[in-house]
């Protein structure tokens, strides 16, 4: 068959087919090409979901963080303002002796007066210029009193012009208004303070009265930037960095007066970075909330800057009463660097153990203060010449005065109870005579070695109390011959035979019952039954009988058989209820022996005794609270001076007069000749076996209470004149007695 002729139109057509095949191969060959685009598309695809939920993590990571931040961040916000929005500290109660109430006319020589204004802690100087300092000459003194919280509030500071003549205090005078004045009270020295278990020791002081130089001092070493930083300094990270790197050990700190407020307020003293993170967040916080000075005087009121034993010492206003017995606002320019030297470590820098390591960072502040223009080179020199002067550990006052200060407390306790404690800045002014306190411990340290040299014995003991005559209050107090003992309270808490000292009693009872002086007791041999039911005969101490003698001659000379007699005329139960009335709740004894003084009592009971006496009849609970004021300056509590007469004046002042006998011709006759023309009261007293000797002495000012023996209650071959009134004279002797005549 004849091949059919292809036209040009099929040509054409089969030419079309045959494109779409060409297209196909075409396409063929490239697919591989195709797969790896794909490929690195869906690579780039996934790379992009990946950072787009991470970027997504990340931000509701950072949302999440940030409203846990800002939720911890209120948190501790709450914290801080729970500490700041009310009281920031309880600060305990601050126990102040007695205020000198000075009068012209008054007795009270130059010298007395100077040396009350050292125990104060007055600077002597050419011209006084500030509060707290004096200026002297033989017959005149000018002071600059400081301002104090008293009674009836505040009392401001004052210049006064003191004039003097014959042992007596002539003239008071304001030098700023020329006027003259009927009276003026000195401050009163802070003895201690009073803090419930558990809270921190300190004087709160407002940042206006803190000494500019301080601050500045303190801020120079402590926190330069403080004034510009927010609560945290990178400047003093680094800063403080490098001197650690150049030094090759901790030198300097990085944290900021803020921060180290936050760590003493808020965190503990564990090194992490917890607490560190959390130390200069709350910083930042509390530079938000508070101002600088509200900062700095928190930390001035807060720091840590010693141990007073078992008591911290916080505040600068503490620790300038705890090293150097003085307010902040006096001290001196050595001083002030000091209290900032031991910021950096107390327990490094205690002055009592290490003196040479804190005087070289005293001297190193002193030199700062040079070297930054904040003094001038006359006041370096004069500073960094000074020892550092520092008291005895825990000495603020004259002395610690233990006994007095358990008495204090054990009124306190029957007063107020517990209550006491709840009270923030509680003022309690107490009865306590600095000079005469002195005088009681200086006396016995000075006394017991002689007494125990002259009869060669040792081991001896004793207690003295010191009351004011008028009201009862109790001046001084010394438990033991330790004078600074806080142990075993001999003054208050052994009982001891108090024999002859129950003769007052007697004979006042016989006044009452209308004998007089001369009245006649019979001095015979007498035999009667003592409370075991055996026969007891009383003999005198020089073993004579007399016959009959006049009441006056039997308590002159403690004549033991004459006394008993009257008191079983008396009757012994009579007695007993003067014994009661005179403030001595308790008589056990009610047998024919205790008219020799068969009684156990302490010290502190025979002084409540004789006070009633001494008051003319008047009892007056004896006391060591005068007042206690609260923070806003109210009177919180004031003794009451009004006395429940319980005797007559009249056969008051016949016993008196009979026991000022006593010490002109009787048996303490030696004041008579160891205090020339001054007029005594007083009564010896010795027990059996001469295991107490006693002495109670009265002048217009003080009763006073001495008892020695041992505390094994073995003999200590003193009498009452050989032992107990060897103390009260030499205790006189350091009060100026030489003026003091008995009313």
């Amino acid at each position: 068959m004849a091949k059919r002729p292809v036209s040009d139109d099929t040509k054409k057509i089969v030419t079309k087919r045959k494109t779409p095949a060409k297209s196909a191969a075409k396409k063929t060959a490239k697919k591989p090409t195709t797969k790896k685009a794909a490929k690195k598309k869906v690579t780039k695809t996934k790379s992009r979901t990946w950072t787009r939920s991470a970027l997504i993590f990340l931000f509701k990571f950072t949302l999440a963080f940030s409203a846990i931040f800002v939720l911890y961040g209120m948190y501790l916000d709450s914290k801080i303002q729970a500490r700041f929005s009310g009281p920031i500290w309880k600060t305990p109660a601050q126990i102040y002796a007695r205020s000198l109430e000075l009068k012209p006319g008054m007795f009270l020589p130059h010298e007395k007066l100077v040396e009350e204004l050292e125990l104060l802690n007055y600077l002597k100087v050419a011209k006084p210029r500030t509060a707290g300092q004096f200026a002297m000459s033989s017959n005149k003194i000018e002071l600059l009193r400081r301002s104090f919280t008293y009674l009836d509030g505040v009392e401001p500071n004052q210049a006064l012009f003191l004039s003097f003549a014959e042992n007596r205090l002539v003239s008071i005078r304001d030098q700023k208004t020329g006027k003259y004045l009927n009276s003026v009270n000195l401050d009163p020295m802070l003895l201690d303070t009073l803090q419930a278990p558990n809270q921190e020791d300190r004087i709160l002081v407002e940042l206006q009265n803190y000494p500019q130089l301080l601050i500045d001092t303190l801020l120079l070493v402590e926190d330069r930037d403080f004034y510009h930083h927010s609560g945290v300094s990178p400047v003093a990270i680094i800063r403080a960095a490098f001197a650690n790197m150049n030094a090759g050990r901790t030198v300097q700190g990085g944290s900021t007066l803020t921060q180290q407020l936050v760590k003493n307020f808020f965190l503990t003293r564990q090194r992490s970075f917890w607490r560190k993170f959390n130390e200069a967040y709350m910083a930042i916080l509390i530079n938000y909330r508070l101002s600088k000075d509200a900062v700095l005087s928190g930390y001035l009121n807060e720091v840590y800057l010693g141990q007073n034993y078992s008591d911290g010492v916080y505040g600068f206003g503490l620790a300038s009463y705890f090293y150097f017995g003085r307010p902040v606002p006096e001290l001196s320019i050595d001083q002030m660097a000091f209290l900032v030297a031991v910021v950096k470590g107390p327990s490094f820098y205690d002055p009592w153990r290490y003196p040479d390591r804190a005087l070289e960072r005293r001297d190193m502040i002193i030199r700062l203060l040079s070297k930054n223009g904040k003094i001038s080179t006359a006041e370096y020199r004069a500073a960094i010449s000074r020892p550092l002067g520092i008291i005895p550990r825990g000495h603020m006052s004259v002395s610690k005065a233990p006994a007095f200060l358990s008495l204090l407390r054990r009124e306190l306790k029957t007063t107020f109870g517990d209550a006491l404690y709840d009270q923030s800045g509680l003022k309690i002014f107490t009865s306590l005579d600095p000079l005469a306190q002195r005088a009681a411990e200086k006396a016995i340290s000075e006394s017991l070695p002689r007494l125990e040299k002259a009869r060669k014995i040792d081991g001896l003991e004793t207690a003295m109390v010191v009351t004011d005559r008028q009201y009862g209050r109790v001046t001084a107090i010394v438990g033991g011959r330790n004078t600074q003992y806080a142990g075993f309270n001999r003054a208050l808490d052994a009982s001891r035979s108090i024999g002859s000292l129950v003769k007052p009693a007697i004979y006042l009872t016989a006044f009452e019952q209308g004998y007089d002086l001369n009245s006649p007791l019979e001095d015979k041999p007498l035999r009667l039954n003592n409370q075991y039911g055996n026969n007891w005969q009383p003999k005198n101490y020089d073993r004579k009988y007399r016959g009959e003698v006049p009441l006056y001659q039997a308590l002159m000379q403690s004549l033991n058989v004459p006394t008993v007699n009257l008191g079983m005329a008396l009757g012994v139960d009579n007695v007993i209820k003067s014994l009661k009335r005179l403030g001595i709740n308790k008589v056990d004894n009610h047998y024919p022996s205790m008219l020799l003084g068969a009684l156990n009592m302490s010290p502190f009971q025979v002084s409540q005794m004789y006070q009633t006496i001494a008051t003319a009849g008047e009892y007056h609970k004896l006391t060591s609270l005068v007042a206690v004021v609260d923070d806003e300056g109210d009177l919180v509590y004031q003794q009451s001076l009004k006395g429940n007469r319980r005797f007559a004046r009249e056969d008051t002042d016949l016993t008196i007069y009979n026991m000022n006998l006593v010490a002109k011709q009787g048996t303490a006759r030696r004041l008579s000749w160891q205090f020339p023309g001054i007029n005594f009261a007083g009564k010896t007293g010795s027990t059996d076996k001469l295991r107490d000797s006693w002495f109670v002495g009265l002048d217009n000012r003080d009763v006073v209470t001495v008892w020695v023996g041992r505390d094994d209650n073995r003999t200590s071959t003193l009498t009452g004149s050989s032992g107990a009134l060897t103390v009260f004279g030499d205790y006189m002797k350091l009060r100026s007695a030489d003026s003091l005549v008995v009313n």
